[in-house]
């Protein structure tokens, strides 16, 4: 099991996490399989339609796309859109580039909400529920308001409320994102807990004060798939296996 040596061995630090009072979320890849969720729905397009593509590698690409998309946004080189808009532009670039044939434009606007409608990882569910005993939880995901209440409806998950990068026009790991979490919570930036698998985005909230908790989701990019800890790992304040081990650590 994972444990930061400095929630291990240090009681001030311990002391200090007492007065955390609410855990804002990563979503896709920490709170959801979103890897095995696209290509699963990808793989049923093709069984209907009687065509082999490489799904795994279509599912990558347009996660890639994502990426790359809220990079322009918060660098000013493309004006801000929804996560809903930059995943559909990247995927009308796919269906040509895997020569997709067929799909009428409901059928595409249909595949694009897949992201609406990614499965939980095995321990999120339990985890969030006992970690809401104690805390506040929240998202705090790129994903747009609507994806995000449709995927907690889709995939059972309990949050108290649902906090977007879209509320604030700018996206992860842009700094107004955590701050205006906080705020929005009515919470000093030491109150709030940042839990991502990724370490550039908690590095994001340790920047503007945020407590960091990092869960290891080594199958994000499949299973088998080199996996390596971030190399800032030894400064996040707890280290965790996954939400059950979380809630543990944190007594929940």
């Amino acid at each position: 099991m994972f444990m930061s040596r400095r929630f291990q061995g240090n009681s001030q630090m311990k002391n200090e996490l007492e007065g955390v009072k609410a855990l804002v979320f990563d979503v896709f890849g920490t709170v959801v399989d979103w890897r095995s969720s696209v290509t699963a729905e990808l793989e049923q397009i093709g069984r209907t339609r009687n065509i082999s593509r490489n799904w795994t590698e279509f599912a990558d690409l347009w996660r890639q796309g994502y990426g790359e998309g809220t990079r322009r946004i918060n660098e000013g080189t493309d004006a801000w859109v929804p996560v809903d808009v930059i995943h559909r532009r990247k995927l009308d670039q796919l269906l040509q580039q895997f020569e997709v044939p067929g799909l009428r434009e409901h059928e595409i606007d249909h595949l694009n909400r897949v992201w609406h409608r990614l499965n939980p990882w095995p321990d999120s569910v339990e985890g969030l529920t006992r970690l809401r005993t104690r805390y506040i939880v929240s998202t705090l995901s790129n994903g747009g308001v609507g994806l995000l209440v449709n995927m907690a409806k889709f995939g059972g998950l309990p949050w108290d409320c649902v906090l977007s990068a879209e509320i604030f026009g700018r996206y992860k790991p842009d700094p107004g994102v955590y701050a205006g979490a906080a705020r929005l919570l009515g919470l000093a930036p030491e109150e709030v807990g940042m839990v991502a698998a990724h370490g550039h985005d908690l590095l994001g909230a340790q920047r503007v004060g945020l407590r960091t908790f990092f869960v290891s989701r080594p199958d994000e990019r499949g299973p088998g798939k080199p996996f390596e800890l971030p190399e800032a790992i030894d400064t996040f304040d707890v280290v965790a296996d996954d939400f059950v081990d979380l809630a543990n650590k944190l007594n929940a």
